[in-house]
């Protein structure tokens, strides 16, 4: 029900996407870089789940965070770009949500003084295309906070194009190919 495009590009930068097949939504982006010495870094989440903390317990001689701490993610609609913040409690009211034309990021903040958020919106940066407060809103839900930016038309554009360039593409099953060793 997935299906997984791997991008290599010039500089080093490595790309791996996951799409629905029936909706052809983006269900994960996730970028790598090469690091100093040369060899493969870790895997930075984009779009999606974040990687789980408890991988990581492993590292950290059990001390782990809280799984009460708020979790944010990114998980986008075919129109809009969408990110969850989960194990916030507060009523809606408490919540403001606003943009930062100078620094190109959106910022969250409680009134309360409990939780402050500063993210950018990659996908505007690559495209260069301005922020735009009309197209932010948000809403609180199961103690979650929702906020959505609608995406610009050429965006939407691109992402179409994308999808058609996608379908094209044969899939390389992972037991089918002809690995022969000398």
């Amino acid at each position: 029900g997935k299906r997984k495009i791997h991008y290599l590009f010039e500089d080093g930068k490595e790309m791996a996407e996951e799409y629905d097949m029936k909706t052809g939504q983006l269900m994960s982006r996730k970028w790598r870089e090469k690091n100093t010495l040369g060899g493969s870094g870790k895997w930075q989440v984009e779009v999606g789940e974040p990687a789980s903390p408890l991988l990581g317990a492993l590292d950290s001689e059990l001390i782990t965070e809280s799984s009460s701490n708020p979790v944010f993610m990114r998980k986008d609609t075919l129109t809009s770009f969408q990110w969850r913040i989960r194990n916030l409690p507060y009523p809606k009211e408490v919540y403001s949500v606003s943009l930062e034309e100078e620094q190109r990021c959106c910022v969250i903040r409680t009134t309360n003084k409990k939780y402050y958020k500063k993210f950018c919106i990659p996908d505007l940066d690559r495209y260069h295309l301005p922020l735009d407060a009309a197209a932010l809103s948000f809403t609180h839900a199961n103690n979650t906070l929702i906020i959505t930016y609608q995406k610009p038309k050429e965006i939407l554009a691109a992402e179409e194009q994308l999808q058609k360039e996608l379908k094209k593409i044969k899939a390389v099953n992972s037991g089918d190919g002809d690995c022969k060793t000398q």
